[in-house]
């Protein structure tokens, strides 16, 4: 098998089954409060990609123990869980720096957590930032998630990226020299409005090229109450039919490179939320189109 996948990583790094459990920082974003932008990106929703997270979010380590007890609820078989704590939605590096630094020793120092997952933008990360995920990272499992979705800056004009794709080739450089520990995460979208094939490859190649330890794929979809939904609902652009998008997949298995992990394939929209493409509501379906990609490479 030519490639790993982010399960099989993880077992292999802590020799045990790990989950991810989502936590709200309570960031924002510099392309919603005004700095770079508002708005956000035109596909986030008002939860900055944080619709699955526990409702209880009156301290980070409630939300770690919520989101424990869903795990187990979901997982009940009695074997040893060990969690990276997932700082998901918004810019988890933007804000308050030293309250954001609080909240993700308070996380990590919850039981049974061997690590952490920050998402943020390439832009968003000032020296403390990045001396502190260096000092943690010596302690810690750190993985820094990075959402590039395309190399192309004219795409980043159409979602309302606020940065220019030179940004995200400079923070990988960064974090590379600075933080050698860190597990970079590149964030891809396929599907985005005006891109075809040739440019949603060209971004995969691009992060590869540029170093990036894992990356995380999943198709557009539109969702109730963003901009998306008004460009999708004025007929300015399609969402890709699950052929189309398993296709895409295919070439995308044969060019990620074995030391590159796979750290997602399909995403997880909230089903009351999507407007299109309907198919992604069917999330066992879709898997199950992937793992046989999977298997067959």
């Amino acid at each position: 098998m030519g490639f790993t996948t982010a399960s099989q990583f993880y077992k292999n790094l802590f020799n045990t089954k790990v989950y991810k459990i989502s936590l709200d920082g309570g960031c924002t974003c510099p392309n919603r409060d005004g700095t770079k932008g508002v708005g956000g990106c035109i596909f986030c929703s008002e939860t900055g990609s944080g619709d699955f997270q526990s409702k209880d979010k009156s301290t980070i380590t409630a939300q770690v123990e919520a989101a424990k007890q869903i795990v187990n609820k979901k997982f009940p078989k009695k074997i040893e869980k060990k969690y990276i704590v997932y700082f998901q939605n918004y810019t988890n590096t933007y804000g308050n720096e030293d309250l954001i630094i609080k909240k993700w020793k308070e996380a990590l120092f919850c039981s049974d957590v061997v690590g952490i997952a920050i998402a943020t933008r390439p832009d968003c990360l000032s020296s403390k930032i990045v001396s502190e995920i260096k000092d943690l990272s010596n302690n810690w499992y750190v993985q820094l998630e990075f959402g590039l979705q395309s190399k192309s800056n004219e795409t980043g004009k159409i979602i309302n990226r606020c940065y220019e794709t030179k940004v995200y080739e400079n923070a990988v450089t960064l974090i590379k020299q600075q933080c050698p520990k860190v597990h970079v995460v590149t964030h891809l979208i396929f599907g985005l409005p005006g891109e075809n094939e040739k440019e949603m490859m060209e971004s995969l190649d691009y992060t590869i090229a540029c170093g990036t330890d894992g990356i995380k794929i999943t198709v557009l979809y539109v969702l109730k109450g963003t901009k998306l939904e008004n460009m999708y609902n004025d007929g300015l652009f399609r969402t890709l039919e699950m052929e189309e998008y398993l296709n895409l997949i295919r070439m995308a298995i044969k060019k990620i490179p074995s030391n590159v992990i796979i750290h997602r394939l399909t995403g997880d929209p909230p089903k009351s939320l999507v407007i299109s493409p309907v198919w992604t509501c069917n999330k066992k379906k879709v898997l199950s189109e992937i793992n046989k990609i999977l298997g067959s490479n």
